[in-house]
């Protein structure tokens, strides 16, 4: 039978949408994801991916938004959610420190599908004359209250330059916005934080004006010793934010926030889905936010990041050739660390059955810092 130039169009449309379906990823109808508050970027990134999920798999999810740490983990580790999108504190969680130093938490068992790179830097008050992190000895540097998730970086920060925060004079405010705003206030000369917060764009306007310190990206011994502070920093050269441009970069470190974590006994097949669905559904988000087009799969599924990553994920990011010998090891010797830490914390408590609050939290720092040297 002779098929005419119109039939054999249609046969291949058909074979060719056959063909796309096949290898369209395939998520679960529903699924619920924990995030930080309606309004922050994490929310807004995750709401952005969710609705592109729903559009491309026909998905339901359901975002459950928590303004702490604890909010965002416990739902994941009691099966109430599938997927959380955290920040720092699953490097928290992972090492048993700040929030998840009490008894009934420990080092957690996470692992990450993938994360945007995301930068962080300290700006400085230009009429500082702080011009590189040595600079920083002695000067008013602006910390926020009870957020680990930001001091710890500054921190780390401080330590790529041999300082401690005893180096410099720690002014503690009682929020993020308050930190940022004492800059403009003359009430410190440099902060730590992310290059984009409006409070920055305040300072470039103001007459002290704003200078990033720089970070230098070929310094391995600073980054050895802010690594040893937190192992999950990178270099990164950004033109996005206050007083940055394409003529006018900054040497600054890269972490990721928001970070897809799952608990490592998600099923390997289930998230080999996701992140391939993250990946094809690029498209469809890349442009709902000014930082989310950094979901790039290239970008946002290797290492550094501050907890391994799921099998399943590794699994398709070695598909499209993306992952290398050196991210494997790279997980292996994070993996190895986090069971470390989980083994040397099971050993403390059965030790210490009556070791509870401030007195377990030191006691278990010192133990982790015992294992981390052993490492």
């Amino acid at each position: 039978m002779k098929r005419t130039p119109l039939a054999t169009g249609l046969i291949s449309t058909v074979f060719a949408v056959l063909a796309n379906t096949a290898s369209a990823a395939e998520l679960p109808s529903t699924m619920t994801w924990t995030a930080y508050d309606v309004g922050s970027q994490g929310h807004s990134e995750a709401s952005a991916i969710a609705d592109a999920f729903g559009k491309a798999y026909n998905t339901r999810i359901r975002i459950q938004p928590a303004g702490s740490a604890i909010g965002r983990l416990q739902p994941l580790v009691s099966g109430r959610a599938d997927y959380a999108y955290l920040a720092t504190e699953s490097f928290f969680a992972t090492e048993g420190i700040y929030d998840f130093s009490e008894r009934r938490w420990g080092p957690q068992d996470l692992r990450a599908v993938a994360g945007r790179p995301s930068t962080f830097g300290v700006p400085s008050a230009a009429d500082a004359n702080i011009h590189t992190l040595d600079d920083l000895r002695g000067q008013r540097v602006a910390y926020v209250a009870g957020n680990p998730s930001v001091n710890v970086k500054c921190d780390a920060i401080l330590a790529f330059a041999g300082l401690r925060r005893d180096d410099v004079e720690a002014v503690m405010f009682p929020t993020h916005g308050a930190a940022m705003s004492s800059l403009v206030e003359d009430r410190a000369d440099a902060t730590c934080t992310t290059t984009t917060a409006s409070q920055l764009y305040e300072l470039e306007e103001s007459s002290r004006g704003i200078r990033w310190v720089d970070i230098p990206a070929d310094d391995e011994e600073g980054w050895a010793r802010m690594n040893q502070v937190a192992p999950v920093f990178q270099s990164f050269r950004e033109t996005i934010g206050a007083g940055l441009s394409e003529e006018s970069p900054a040497n600054m470190l890269a972490y990721r926030y928001p970070i897809i974590v799952a608990m490592a006994d998600r099923d390997e097949e289930e998230v080999y889905q996701f992140i391939k669905s993250l990946d094809e559904s690029y498209d469809l988000y890349r442009d709902a936010t000014a930082a989310i087009h950094r979901w790039a799969i290239e970008d946002a599924g290797v290492p550094p990041i501050d907890i391994p990553f799921h099998p399943g994920a590794i699994r398709y990011m070695q598909e499209k050739g993306l992952w290398s010998e050196e991210m494997q090891t790279w997980n292996d010797n994070r993996l190895a660390r986090l069971e470390a830490l989980k083994q040397a914390w099971d050993g403390l408590l059965n030790e210490e059955p009556d070791l509870e609050g401030e007195a377990l939290a030191e006691r278990w720092e010192a133990r982790r810092q015992e294992v981390i040297g052993a490492l």
